[in-house]
Formats: structure tokens, C-alpha cells, sequence
């Protein structure tokens, strides 16, 4: 009997919950609805495109992202007055810049058509990787490429056997899915040149790393119209080193940068090699400072310093 009676309350309860959820939407459309009414033609056609998304099923905009983004974007103080001043391409605020002298050597810049990356000749790898991503209609996604190719531009010239039976994926920088989503085929063979490469364990490799990546991929663009990427490595004193040549990290770090109306606010994120696969993104949170400290780069040198200082400081108080 006990049995009987726990399988009969069980579908009231999901009912119950179904219910609930359905009357949350309801009530958060009518707000935002009221709310739209008395707004200027400019706001609401902001209001219009993102609501839009919501009907939108690859975008995966729901309606509390879509509140929490009107709330955020009029009403809070993440927002920084000020921006970079003739951004260039995929880099917002100006290529990074080396804080501090150390064992990396001359970085050395490489445009893609995607993506550009500062490379290391001396770790095997990139320092950062800037992209940019910009709102628009989403095609379909080309077929992943089979085989991973050495940069001829890099003087270290690593091959995608010196990751062989390491127990390291040979993580993106610049996410294949994203760059292929949004500039196409011949952006994506670029993202498998091994000049964009990093030595990532599989569990953050296609855990929370991946997780970050296809949000931003898809649901940013989406909500916030355009966002810039910076995405890259954080070493330890001696690193360990794939066959002597490929430096391995312990950690690595992602800013985002969300640009609107004469503001900017950014949301950053400095995750351990050795993060759970499960892990939530929003437990590694950080600051930008932080993670300046730990990479010796300088982030948004084309910022007026009082902005750039303010946007450096902060740490977002949940992933957007």
C-alpha cells in the first residue's frame, strides 16, 4: 500500500512543479511586457531582438535570461563607462601586452581569419587567443576536420604526435565549434592548427571548459548582440613539458567582454587543470587582476585607465 501511495502523489508533485514554472514565465512575460510599454524606440528594439531569441531554440535564451539581461543592462552597476578605441578585429582594448620579462620569450602574433593567438615559440603554445563574436543567422556547423596540422609560422613547429599517449587532449584555444559557426570552414581548419593548442585534460577539455564555450558560442551573441573572447594558459614556475617541448599549464583563464551604449563589463574565469568534469563555472570566477598576476599579461591597454583599472578589479557575482 505504502508503495501504491508514494507512485500516486508522485505525478500531482511534477504537475505541481510544471505548473509552477509555467506561471513564472507567464508572469516574468507580463512584466517585461509592461515595462516595454513605456520605454524610448531605441530601448525597445533592444527589448524586440532579444525576446525574439527567446523563440529561438539553438540560441537557448530563456525568459529569466532575458529579464536578468534588461535588469543588468539598465539598471545595474556591472557596466563600466567607457570603451577601447578602435578595437582591432577580434581584439578588444589592444593586443595584450607582456607585464613582466620571463622564460616565454617574444611572443609573435598570428591572424587567422577567425581568431588571432600571441604564440610562444618557447612553451609550444599560445599565450592568448582573441575572438569576436557577432549576432547573426546560424547556419549549420561544417564537419569537425579529421587531422590537426603544424603551424608552418611558428619556429617551434609542433606536431600533433608530441601529445601522443601524454594523457592530454589537445585542447582549443579558439573553440572549433564557434569559429566554424560563425566565420566558416577555412576559419575552422585554422583552429586545428596546432599553433592553437593547448595540453588540456580530458575532463576539463569537454567538461566545464566546453561548457563555457558553447554558451558563449551560441547564447551570448544571442542575448548581448556581440561579445569579444581572450582565452589562454596560466603556468607554474617549471612546467612540466610534453616530449621537452610543449610546456604544460596548470590552469587556464577566459575573459569576456560585453560592450553596450558607451559601457563595458566583462565576466572572467581562471579554471584549474584539474577540474572536475561536472564542476559549475561560476566557482571559478575571478578577476581580471588576478589574472594578470598569475599570466603577466596586460589586458585593455587601450582602455582610459580609470575604466580599465574599475573593469579589472571586479569580479562578476554569477556567470552571465
Amino acid at each position: 500500500m505504502a508503495r501504491k501511495s508514494s507512485l500516486g502523489n508522485s505525478l500531482p508533485r511534477s504537475l505541481q512543479r510544471t505548473k509552477a514554472f509555467v506561471v513564472a514565465n507567464l508572469i516574468l512575460w507580463g512584466v517585461i511586457g509592461g515595462w516595454y510599454l513605456f520605454q524610448p524606440p531605441a530601448r525597445q528594439a533592444e527589448v524586440s531582438r532579444l525576446v525574439a531569441n527567446c523563440f529561438d531554440s539553438r540560441k537557448q535564451v530563456t525568459a529569466f535570461d532575458a529579464a536578468w539581461d534588461l535588469w543588468q543592462l539598465y539598471y545595474s552597476n556591472d557596466y563600466v563607462s567607457g570603451t577601447a578605441a578602435g578595437k582591432l578585429a577580434h581584439l578588444y582594448g589592444g593586443v595584450p601586452e607582456m607585464a613582466r620579462a620571463g622564460s616565454t620569450g617574444g611572443l609573435r602574433v598570428l591572424a587567422n581569419v577567425g581568431f588571432q593567438t600571441g604564440y610562444s615559440d618557447a612553451l609550444g603554445e599560445p599565450l592568448w587567443t582573441a575572438y569576436h563574436l557577432r549576432e547573426g543567422k546560424l547556419g549549420e556547423t561544417p564537419p569537425r576536420p579529421e587531422e590537426f596540422a603544424v603551424d608552418p609560422r611558428t619556429v617551434a613547429r609542433v606536431e600533433p604526435e608530441d601529445y601522443a599517449r601524454s594523457g592530454y587532449d589537445r585542447g582549443h584555444m579558439a573553440p572549433n565549434h564557434a569559429i566554424a559557426l560563425y566565420y566558416g570552414r577555412q576559419a575552422q581548419e585554422e583552429t586545428f592548427r596546432m599553433s592553437n593548442i593547448c595540453p588540456q585534460k580530458h575532463a576539463l577539455n569537454a567538461g566545464v571548459w566546453k561548457q563555457l564555450e558553447q554558451r558563449i558560442a551560441v547564447n551570448y551573441p544571442a542575448r548581448f548582440g556581440e561579445v569579444w573572447v581572450f582565452v589562454g594558459p596560466v603556468f607554474g614556475e617549471k612546467p612540466a613539458r610534453l616530449k621537452r617541448r610543449v610546456a604544460v599549464p596548470e590552469a587556464f583563464y577566459m575573459i569576456v567582454i560585453d560592450e553596450n551604449e558607451g559601457r563595458v563589463r566583462t565576466e572572467a574565469f581562471l579554471i584549474p587543470q584539474d577540474a572536475p568534469a561536472e564542476a559549475e563555472p561560476g566557482r571559478y570566477l575571478t578577476s581580471i587582476d588576478e589574472i594578470e598576476r598569475r599570466v603577466g599579461l596586460d589586458f585593455f591597454a587601450q582602455l582610459p585607465d580609470e575604466a580599465e583599472n574599475a573593469l579589472e578589479a571586479r569580479v562578476a557575482g554569477r556567470v552571465w
